[in-house]
């Protein structure tokens, strides 16, 4: 019996003293980023696009690139708007200017998610608050179905959209950024 444990006392040992190595591989980890980068060329490309429609100016950016490249990347963007899209845009743009005119107060502000937000009640009326309603339904529709068309997150579609619309503004508009100090979104005039 005494040997049995003094056996068992020395595998134990044995396998207590026993060395495990973990190698990593030698070959660099490498990722392939280049489908993300093109789904938000064609985001900014239909933002674009709608933005035209609502400003009334469809100057799109010209790429320096083959002719035949610049039609297609127009007709994408023309065809990737749906109706119900091309609508909300139009909304949009009958009210643009009575928009700028409370942003341009101080009014109503672009907030990080790419929505009107109210930023003084003191100057807010009932057809104020009717203004950033539909406003804002009208935009939800417009990401909602380019979030879908370009299989992306609504939120992700949003923040994007926010930063083509807060660089729009007129200035003294209130802007939503961040703070890259503190890393908190804050309230400033453009």
């Amino acid at each position: 019996m005494r040997k049995n444990v003094i056996v068992l006392a020395g595998v134990i040992f044995a396998i207590g003293c026993a060395r495990v190595s973990v190698q990593g591989s030698k070959e660099p980890i490498k990722l392939d980023i280049s489908m993300r980068l093109d789904i938000y060329q064609h985001v900014q490309k239909d933002i674009d696009a709608i933005e035209g429609i609502v400003s009334g100016s469809n100057n799109m950016p010209v790429e320096k690139q083959s002719f035949l490249g610049l039609f297609i990347a127009s007709a994408y963007a023309q065809e990737g708007l749906n109706p119900e899209v091309e609508q909300a845009a139009l909304r949009r743009k009958s009210r643009i200017g009575e928009l700028h005119a409370l942003e341009e107060k101080g009014i109503v502000g672009e907030n990080k998610m790419g929505l009107v937000e109210l930023r003084d009640s003191s100057g807010a009326t009932d057809s104020t608050n009717q203004l950033i309603n539909a406003e804002n339904i009208d935009r939800m529709v417009i990401y909602k179905s380019l979030a879908s068309t370009n299989n992306i997150a609504v939120e992700e579609m949003q923040k994007l959209y926010a930063k083509r619309l807060q660089r729009d503004v007129p200035s003294g508009t209130p802007i939503q950024v961040l703070n890259e100090d503190t890393g908190v979104y804050e309230w400033k005039k453009k």
